[in-house]
């Protein structure tokens, strides 16, 4: 089993609040404030789970440059004082950065037990298929 570090902690919990200033920065009709300070907690958040070095790797892959752009700029724009559009752009450069990362997700929460359950109601079902589904992985035996 893994041992986790007071860093990773510390950094799950920043992530947590930056999720949850987000959050209510939409709920609050895209405060610019809350949305510009739970942008910082969410990357320092990230930073302390992964370590500093992993997390610019991360952002900055050649592949990734793209998407981190959208997401940067999507800050940006949140700071210039356009919130909805910002937003979206941020939105879309996120789905781009961590798309990879979305089947993983699907697949442990299916193993969550009132979680799992939610994930296999009919309608959702075929959601969580289509999301738990991963096309980076191709079976090379089949």
């Amino acid at each position: 089993m893994m041992q986790i570090t007071d860093f990773q902690k510390i950094g799950v919990g920043l992530a947590g609040f930056g999720i949850a200033f987000l959050f209510l920065g939409m709920l609050f009709f895209f405060d610019k404030g809350l949305l510009a300070i739970g942008n910082i907690l969410f990357i320092c958040g990230l930073a302390f789970v992964i370590g500093l070095e992993r997390t610019f790797r991360f952002f900055f892959q050649q592949h990734k440059l793209r998407a981190t752009g959208f997401f940067v700029g999507g800050m940006f724009i949140v700071l210039l004082g356009w919130p909805v559009i910002g937003m979206c752009v941020e939105l879309y450069g996120f789905f781009l950065l961590f798309s990879g990362f979305f089947p993983v997700a699907v697949n442990f929460l299916r193993r969550v037990p009132i979680i799992g359950t939610i994930l296999s109601l009919p309608g959702i079902r075929n959601v969580a298929d289509k999301i738990g589904e991963s096309n980076s992985m191709v079976d090379s035996n089949a």
